[in-house]
């Protein structure tokens, strides 16, 4: 990592920083990069399938995850 264009970006506002962060995602968006997965997060996802595959009827439709949610919300 750039530490000196790391202090330089330390020293900019919440908000400039803010910016930067958006500006650097939408770069790598662009880009169509993503990047690789670590090993806590393919196990997480192992794990998640393993659990779809032994329960594939225990699942909820979206519909009701998204009515849950904005239900939620309006309290």
């Amino acid at each position: 990592m750039n530490m000196h264009l790391l202090d330089q970006a330390r020293q900019l506002s919440v908000e400039e920083q803010l910016e930067m962060v958006e500006a650097l995602w939408d770069n790598i968006v662009e880009r169509n990069v993503v990047p690789p997965l670590t090993d806590a997060q393919k196990m997480e996802l192992d794990r998640r399938l393993a659990e779809h595959d032994a329960n594939p009827n225990d699942v909820v439709p979206w519909s009701e995850v998204k009515a849950s949610a904005l239900a939620r919300m309006e309290r």
